[in-house]
């Protein structure tokens, strides 16, 4: 009973949390400091990318005029700026910018609720398996679109992609609910095998559509595979912001519990968690915007690892920061891959996946030495 008393008090109390053998109190002016210094940067980053391309954009100077555009009735291009300016920015680059931002702050706190969920610091939203169900819906529309499935692809146009993507990632997601779950009881272990069988099964359904693919459907297949955001535009953005936005804004609603959870899950129900709401509300929310986020974008890894855990490390456990600071900086990140991955080889194009793996593959070698003491540290 003293013990169940005094874990109520600690999460009452955030600034007496104790996670991991220190106080999350601690870290909680740095926590707030490092969250808005990561809000101005995606800020500064998102100005640069609008800036920075083959085209070189006045963007300091055009920002101003945008701003009263965009605001008023007239959506004609304003005095002093070029229509090939306006069309770059508007047309071609803000769209593109917004979904990265989105799609990259999607993916860091998917990232993020999943690791407190499996309370494991290298769990991302590919271990529930939307990532693979997502790609085997879009290669399934990649390889069969122009026969089998012409008559859906010719109803739905541009957003048949997109929407094979979303369904193939929520029909594994239901499925994998619903081994996971037994009397009402999710397994987060159960979940967490299930996740890699089916995610293999549909990585070997996908292999057979590329076994039976043309040349071209390669190329699409490999291109889409490794992520971008090439051909972003309003509607695609229109498409996915709404399912990640509703993430975004309901995520930190989840704080309380996750903190809770690294209690473990005995402990979070005795002190008014109820964590098998937790559980589902979670796996939702992550399977909807991570297979929105693949829809539009393909398949990014290594931002739903990364990040979370680096902020970790740095800022503590503390979800009530460590969420909002996760979609900052997933979306900085990913924001700066993409200018990148579209300025290093211009005028083509690098896939965002080969940036971030770059990135993201040193660093997560670099997780595992370190929690096993191979590089000097305890």
């Amino acid at each position: 009973m003293n013990d169940a008393i005094a874990r109520r008090r600690i999460l009452a109390k955030p600034r007496s949390f104790i996670s991991m053998g220190f106080r999350a109190g601690d870290r909680e002016p740095l926590a707030r400091a490092a969250t808005l210094l990561l809000a101005a940067a995606t800020l500064g980053v998102m100005v640069a990318s609008l800036a920075i391309g083959p085209i070189a954009v006045p963007i300091l100077d055009m920002l101003p005029k945008m701003s009263v555009a965009l605001l008023s009735a007239d959506r004609g291009i304003p005095e002093g700026i070029s229509p090939r300016d306006w069309i770059v920015v508007m047309d071609i680059r803000l769209p593109r910018v917004l979904l990265g931002a989105l799609v990259g702050a999607a993916l860091a706190v998917s990232g993020a609720v999943m690791q407190g969920l499996f309370r494991n610091p290298l769990a991302d939203p590919g271990i529930v398996g939307v990532s693979a169900g997502a790609g085997f819906g879009a290669a399934l529309f990649i390889v069969l679109g122009g026969s089998v499935l012409s008559p859906v692809m010719t109803l739905l146009g541009i957003y048949a992609l997109p929407l094979a993507a979303f369904a193939g990632g929520l029909m594994t997601t239901l499925l994998l609910y619903r081994i996971g779950t037994r009397g009402g009881v999710t397994s987060v272990a159960t979940l967490l095998l299930a996740g890699i069988a089916l995610g293999a099964l549909t990585g070997a359904m996908t292999g057979l559509l590329v076994y039976v693919a043309d040349d071209q459907q390669l190329r699409d297949l490999q291109f889409w595979g490794l992520g971008s955001l090439a051909g972003s535009n309003w509607n695609k953005l229109a498409s996915a912001a709404p399912i990640i936005l509703a993430m975004l804004v309901c995520v930190p609603f989840l704080a309380r519990g996750l903190n809770a959870l690294i209690l473990g899950e005995a402990a979070a129900g005795h002190i008014g968690i109820r964590v098998q709401r937790l559980k589902n509300a979670s796996i939702l929310m992550v399977a909807g915007a991570t297979g929105a986020s693949v829809a539009v974008s393909g398949g990014i890894g290594f931002v739903g690892i990364v990040v979370p855990h680096l902020l970790r490390l740095t800022i503590g456990p503390d979800h009530r920061y460590l969420l909002p600071a996760s979609a900052f900086l997933g979306a900085a990140l990913l924001i700066a891959a993409d200018t990148l991955a579209r300025t290093i080889v211009a005028p083509a194009e690098l896939p965002i996946g080969i940036i971030t793996a770059f990135a993201g593959a040193p660093f997560f070698l670099w997780i595992l030495l370190r929690k096993r003491g191979l590089m000097g540290f305890s």
